[in-house]
């Protein structure tokens, strides 16, 4: 039960941190949460140490949980990174996936097709981080797996932001059919170069990535 209510309060905090309604170093009081969603202090604490895994609130011993600085810098290298990472897992899926999961992986990306001309983010973003996962699963490298998984974690409340952009359904979706392509083909080169360019964040991407963050990102770049 307070697993179930910590994920109910992660994605309003998340939004919410995201967005600069809290702003950094902002304090997080858990009696004050719990009053606000009348809930225990038990699935707040487990909600606030999820969001530190993610990056965006800081636990400090005997202090209490204080919102995260992250500056726009933070972030495009962490993209960067996530960017390599899913690049290599999408090189070696197409050397190593098997045919149940190359099924599976078309499954995924047809999913996500039936969702492309529509604005149902969340349903879309969830269908996209199955297909993305089941990459990282057919690259056969628990390691890689692993390490991928959790940066995803850390920039998910940013991604899920990108999929609220205009039109980016629709270009991710095309995007995807690409990328799976090249892997179901055993393709390890274009299987790399489309999924590093699908999640990398540049030109055109960048700015409109720049204008869904809140004011103090753009101050804090300088």
């Amino acid at each position: 039960m307070n697993a179930s209510r910590a994920s109910e309060l992660i994605p309003i905090l998340e939004q919410e941190i995201v967005t600069g309604t809290l702003k950094p170093g902002s304090r997080l009081d858990e009696t004050l949460l719990a009053e606000r969603f009348s809930v225990s202090r038990t699935p707040v604490r487990e909600a606030l140490t999820r969001l530190a895994a993610a990056g965006l609130v800081v636990i400090r011993p005997r202090r209490g949980a204080i919102v995260a600085t992250i500056t726009i810098k933070d972030l495009m290298d962490m993209f960067e990174v996530m960017a390599n990472l899913e690049g290599i897992c999408a090189r070696l899926a197409a050397r190593r996936i098997t045919p149940a999961e190359k099924i599976a992986l078309s499954h995924a990306q047809s999913a996500c097709q039936e969702l492309a001309s529509t604005e149902n983010y969340d349903e879309y973003y969830a269908r996209n981080i199955h297909l993305h996962s089941l990459i990282y699963k057919a690259s056969h490298n628990e390691y890689l797996e692993k390490q991928t998984s959790e940066l995803r974690t850390r920039l998910s409340p940013h991604r899920r932001l990108q999929v609220r952009i205009p039109g980016r359904i629709i270009s991710s979706s095309n995007e995807h059919a690409g990328l799976v392509a090249a892997i179901l083909d055993g393709n390890a080169d274009l299987a790399e170069k489309l999924t590093r360019a699908h999640v990398t964040i540049q030109g055109e991407r960048f700015n409109d990535f720049l204008a869904t963050l809140p004011a103090h990102y753009t101050q804090e770049i300088a």
